[in-house]
Parts: C-alpha cells; structure tokens; sequence
C-alpha cells in the first residue's frame, strides 16, 4: 500500500485511499455475506440480578433488639417502657445478644464501673458489627465524649421516641434526642405513664413518679442528666397503678431520685399521693416506697408513719446518710447533718415496729479522716442496719467532688472493706426464727432453687417452688435465717390470698396498649405494609421493564450504526463523483 508523503496536501481524510482498497459500493454489496455474531448474556448474573432487593430496602420493625440496662429501678422503669414501645412496633425483644441485629444500651452514670461496662459494651457491639442505639444517664449527661462520637443517643425524657431513633439507626443514620419535656415552658416529670411497656417481672410494675432531685450534691453525676425536680400530676400517677393492677400487677414500687421531694414543683406532696394510692391498691396486693432524702421527709414524718402503717404498704423506707460526719456532709452538700438522720430514723422505728430503714454509705470521699470513717463505722454498730450499701468513692468527671483533695485508693479500699466487715458481724434475722409470717411471692431465686416473697417488712423469705404460690399471699413458719433472707415453709391449714385483680400478663407480653397507641401502630404498620408492597411492586416492575430497556436499547444501537454507515456512503460517493 503506497504511502502519502507529509508534505502532500490533502482535501480531506477521505483521500488516503489506495486502488487495493474495497470501495464503498463493494463493502455494500457485500453485507449480505456478513454473519453477525450472537453476544451470549450470563443468565446466572441476571436471574441474580432480578431477584436482588434494592439497595435501600432496608425496613425498619422486623429486627431483633437486644436491650441491657445498667443502675436504679427509674432505669428500669425507662428500660421496660423502651422494650413494650419497639415490640408494639414490630420489633423482637431478643435475650440473645449476638442474634440480635441492635443493641440498646441504657446506661448509668452513679459510679465508674457502670459506665467501664457500658464503654466495654459498645466496643464490643462495634466489634460484632452492631447496630448501637445508646439511652440512660451516661451519654445524657455527657454526649460529647470520644467513645460515643458517631452513635445515635435517645435521651432520658425522650424514651417516647425510642422508636424513631431505632428506625433511623437501622436505615444508616445517627440521630440524638437529648432536649426536654415541657408543657408551656414548664419542664415535665418525662415521657407519658401510659406507654406501652413489656415488664421485666410481669407481677411488679415500676413508676416513676418524678425525675430529677433539688439537691446539688458534689459528688453526682446523676444530676446532670435528670436534672431539677419534675413531677408527674396525682391523678396520672393513679392512672397508672390501676391500669398496673388491671394487668395483674400484685406490687408497685415507687422510684425517683428522691421520693421525698415529690410535688413540691406542682404544689402537692409525697403523703397526698401515697393516700391517693392506697384507695386503689387491691386486696393481696403491696406497694414499695422508694429512696428518699432526710430533709424533705423530715416534714412528713407523722403522716408518713401513718402511711408505712398501711396494711398494703410495705413498711420499708429507703434513707441514704452516706457518712456519719457532719464536715463531709457539708462537703458533699447533703443538706442535713447527722442528727436530722437519726431523728427520722428512731421517729419511724417508734410509731411503725420492726421497719426496715436502709441506708446507703460512701467510703473514701474527699477530706474524709480517720475519724470521720470512724464515727460512720459507730452509726452502723448502732443501727445495725439490715440493708445497707456500701460504696466505694469514685470521682465522677464533670462533678465537684472530682476536683477536691482525694483520698489514697488504698485507704478508700481499706475502708470499704472494714465496713463491710461491720456489717457482717450481726444477723438481722436470727430473733425471727419461729415467726408466723404472711409473704407477698413474686420471682424466683438466682439458683433457681426457691421462689422469693416478701414479708410486711420488705425482708426477703424464700419459700418453696410451688406454681400456685406465685403473685399470692402464703402463709408461712420461719425456720431459718441468713444475713440475707430468711426461709418459710407454707403451714399445714395455710390460707392462699390471691389479690383481686386480673391474671397476670406472660413474660415477654406488651402491657400498656391503649386504644390511641393501637391507632398510632395501625397507621405505622399500614405504612410499613405499603413500604413493602411498593418495593415489591417496583421490583417486579423493574425486572419486567429491564429485558424490554434492554431490548430497546439494542435496537436504538443497531439503528444508529446503520444510519452513521449510511451517512459516511453519501458524503463518500459524492466526493467520489464529484
């Protein structure tokens, strides 16, 4: 084939030509020999194709939900509240952490190694490639930290929305709710009463009847999540405990962060509401007062005592002294000093016989000496207190008491272990041995050996594992004690006193399912119904519209190749001829 030189000027591109070259009209003419060749589809790919989901198919309220709860019975509370809301959602409230496709970890902030467990948790749910939906008191009060960058956070008085954060943590997203619950700019006790809840314990219901406290003490960290007292309105509250009774609750416990504190935000008082209640509690049935502060008790002590008299109240009180010192009570900011402890102490053991008071204790805190332990260690030897906690100090980040003076670890151990030790040196039960006693049965042993009930005191009897026992009253003869418990066998002529109310509801049954709240879950659940047939439908229709986008694109192809040859014959013959 000859070459053109590069200096030979040429019209256009068509003229690099030679005489060997096929012309235009032969390479026409000779199409019709032209054979084309059938390009073969992988059918596997496309049948696989067809049949894949979209990529953005992912529908909320079919997962399964792990939820662990750290702390008080308010965490509890809030714990079973957030499980009956996803379960009437459609989700699986699953016991098998590594089945479950989210975690919800509802955390506490009252001592360092909670929240060690719950860092410990989330890593370990990130590891496992989990969905992470974070709740309670530690992300609350500090959401900022390092380890929960990244993750959704429903806040303490948003649990009513749990389910959102949920449905938008499953599709991808991390969304946090931390505000607060106000009425006309008045802050509100939380998320309503009235939600849908799967208890832990079907026979016991746990109310909240306010969150927050008025105190400032240096060393919590509680208050910076809960924040300042807000109550819950009386008639609420009742609301709650019928419906609670109605559902085959046999026993309420009352919880806050300070029972005693209630109403003073909304003008009522802790004794206004127990009355109210104990009108509905139903025979066979009990309730439990939860921790109260001694300056706000102080003020109701004769009616208060009259209250714990009640025969369907347990006669139990709740009451922190945290130190016998009255220099590390002014620095932990405690509001009362020694005297006003013991006063409301020996007022309720005169006026109700055989209360139980517990109390709680902190060792270790900042500036505490020698002998300020000591006087600690003389109101124990004292008291004698049957349930007593014992802790630990640990400086909250964030807390005044975090910024004071500290206390060596080792004496803070030390200590902690010399107190528990005083503790241990007496057995509250031991003069009861012989007793004829009435017990509330609600739960089984940890070893699964006994079932667990409650006498008039709140003091532990296990007694026999007999299925008829459970949510009843029995009567039984006390014939053995430990520091813990004591041990019941059911008289010959027992009577069994079964509360008038509803039978319960089985473990794992959604409590609270209000006529408004099944309207709200019919139009969510007919809203995810037509998610589905949509996608269904454009998947369907994508896969019948595939082979014929296909089809027409090869056609638009071939028509476009054919008219370009077309096209490029007329430009060549009219150069030609020309």
């Amino acid at each position: 084939m000859p070459s053109a030189s590069c200096d030979t000027f040429l019209d256009d591109i068509e003229d690099i030509v030679s005489q060997e070259d096929s012309k235009p009209q032969d390479r026409h003419f000779a199409r019709k020999h032209v054979i084309p060749k059938v390009r073969r589809r992988n059918t596997q790919k496309y049948l696989q194709d067809e049949n894949s989901p979209p990529s953005d198919s992912t529908i909320p309220g079919i997962q399964k939900i792990w939820i662990r709860t750290w702390g008080c019975s308010h965490n509890n509370s809030d714990g079973e509240y957030m499980a009956g809301q996803l379960a009437a959602y459609g989700y699986k409230i699953t016991e098998n952490a590594s089945e479950a496709d989210l975690w919800l970890l509802n955390s506490c902030t009252v001592k360092n190694p909670a929240e060690d467990h719950f860092r410990n948790s989330i890593k370990k749910a990130q590891e496992e490639n989990k969905k992470v939906v974070l709740a309670g008191c530690v992300p609350q009060a500090q959401p900022r930290q390092d380890y929960l960058k990244g993750l959704s956070i429903i806040g303490v008085q948003q649990i009513d929305r749990v389910v959102e954060v949920v449905e938008e943590t499953i599709k991808g997203h991390s969304v946090r709710l931390l505000g607060q619950k106000k009425d006309n700019g008045k802050r509100l006790g939380g998320a309503r009463l009235d939600l849908p809840k799967i208890r832990k314990n079907p026979l016991i219901e746990i109310i909240s009847i306010n969150t927050g406290c008025l105190n400032a003490c240096t060393y919590c960290k509680t208050k910076h999540a809960r924040g300042n007292l807000a109550s819950y309105p009386v008639d609420e509250l009742v609301d709650r405990a019928k419906q609670s009774f109605q559902e085959g609750v046999c026993e309420i416990w009352l919880t806050s962060e300070d029972t005693g504190a209630y109403g003073r935000d909304i003008g009522t008082s802790l004794p206004a509401l127990l009355w109210k209640l104990v009108e509905v509690i139903p025979a066979g049935a009990m309730l439990r007062l939860g921790m109260t502060n001694p300056p706000y008790i102080l003020e109701h002590l004769e009616e208060m005592a009259k209250i714990l008299s009640h025969p369907r109240v347990y006669a139990f009180l709740h009451v922190p002294v945290q130190s016998a010192s009255d220099s590390v009570l002014v620095d932990m900011k405690r509001e009362y000093c020694v005297a006003d402890f013991k006063r409301v102490v020996d007022f309720l053991k005169d006026k109700v016989p055989g209360i139980t008071i517990a109390t709680d204790i902190i060792c270790g805190f900042p500036g505490e000496t020698d002998e300020d332990f000591q006087e600690t260690v003389k109101l124990v030897e004292e008291y004698k207190f049957p349930s007593l906690f014992i802790n630990q100090f640990y400086p909250r980040p964030g807390t005044p008491a975090a910024k004071m003076e500290q206390v060596p670890a080792q004496v803070k151990k030390q200590r902690t272990k010399d107190l528990s030790q005083v503790f241990h040196s007496y057995n509250p039960y031991d003069h009861k041995i012989g007793e004829r006693q009435r017990v509330l049965v609600t739960e089984e042993s940890f070893d699964s050996k006994f079932y667990v009930a409650h006498n008039r005191f709140y003091e532990q009897v296990l007694v026999p594992k007999n299925p008829t026992f459970m949510g009843k009253m029995v009567e039984v003869n006390v014939y053995e004690s430990g520091k813990h418990f004591m041990k019941g066998q059911p008289v010959s002529d027992a009577k069994v006193y079964t509360p008038s109310i509803s039978k319960p509801l089985a473990k794992g049954e959604i409590s609270g399912l209000t006529e408004e709240f099944r309207n709200r879950l019919g139009n969510h659940l007919n809203s995810v119904s037509h998610t589905l047939d949509a996608t269904q439908r454009n998947s369907a229709r994508s896969r019948m519209a595939l082979p014929l986008q296909r089809l027409h694109q090869d056609c638009a192809l071939r028509m476009s190749v054919v008219l370009a040859l077309f096209a490029f014959l007329f430009a060549f013959l009219i150069k030609v001829y020309n």
